[in-house]
């Protein structure tokens, strides 16, 4: 990972929701891990109100301030709490704004070496991280998006499970193959790299050699690994070739992983493996982390 955007090192969008406290405790935790700043953002959107009258636009933006400080504080809390025992105590730095949620979070990405998220936000007017806005920063962000659910335990019950990193030799996979390696070393857990190497669909088509196919991908997948292991020889790297649906396969395997890499991009060919529907569908499917590799 970079160590050159380290101003908000490990961001984390704040809204005060199951999903976004979820999001802080593993932010922590990643920030911990990486000993860099968390940054604990707070996006009001002054657009979020209806009214007409000026007093009460007035008495809105009091709200809206009073709502953010108070769920910064709880995040804080919830920082602070997933920190102790730090050999290395982190920065906990919290920040309101008062701006259109997605482009300032887009905007601070440029400064940050990794955005966590919740899956989903609050309702009404309060909500800051809807779907929606994940999606956006999955599409947008400038450095990786972490993707966090409400279930997500504050425990180390998968501390010993290993990270789970979906492959297709694309530049967007090599970058999630980086962060991967990345993320086991520094959990002192093993890889499994996987590589679907064509759909489903396709393995009855005629006149195709899948022996011969596999064999290449076999060889492809070997040498897309080689660099990375003599870089990081604590890793232990446990290879897996699905004849599967991509998604389908990173979704089926993750229930063995404490976390899952993906790349936002892939090829556009039979034996694709992160195209953008499927980074997306594993986000919404998969019950663990995810994080998503941006440039």
């Amino acid at each position: 990972m970079s160590s050159q955007k380290t101003e908000y090192g490990v961001m984390v969008g704040v809204d005060g929701s199951p999903a976004s406290d979820a999001a802080v405790w593993w932010g922590a935790r990643e920030a911990m891990m990486r000993n860099i700043p968390l940054s604990l953002v707070h996006v009001a959107n002054p657009g979020a109100s209806t009214w007409a009258q000026a007093p009460l636009l007035d008495e809105f933006a009091k709200w809206q301030e009073s709502e953010g400080r108070g769920m910064l504080a709880n995040a804080s809390k919830i920082a602070h709490d997933a920190a102790t025992g730090a050999e290395n105590p982190i920065a906990i730095n919290t920040e309101l704004l008062f701006s259109a949620t997605v482009p300032t979070l887009v905007e601070l990405s440029h400064k940050a070496d990794l955005v966590v998220v919740g899956t989903d936000g609050r309702g009404a007017l309060t909500r800051g991280l809807l779907g929606s806005v994940s999606s956006e920063l999955l599409r947008q962000a400038h450095c990786p998006v972490a993707v966090v659910r409400d279930e997500e335990p504050r425990t180390q019950d998968r501390a010993q499970a290993p990270v789970l990193v979906g492959i297709d030799h694309s530049p967007s996979s090599e970058l999630a193959l980086k962060i991967g390696f990345d993320e086991a070393s520094r959990r002192h857990v093993g890889l499994v790299a996987l590589h679907a190497w064509s759909d489903r669909e396709l393995v009855e088509l005629p006149g195709i050699d899948w022996p011969a196919v596999k064999a290449e991908e076999e060889r492809l997948l070997s040498e897309a690994l080689a660099g990375w292991q003599e870089r990081y020889p604590d890793v232990t790297v446990t290879k897996r070739l699905l004849c599967d649906r991509p998604a389908h396969a990173l979704v089926d395997t993750s229930g063995a992983a404490q976390l899952v890499v993906v790349g936002s991009h892939g090829r556009n060919m039979v034996s694709r493996m992160m195209l953008g529907s499927v980074s997306h569908a594993v986000v919404q499917s998969v019950h663990r982390p995810v994080i998503v590799a941006r440039p």
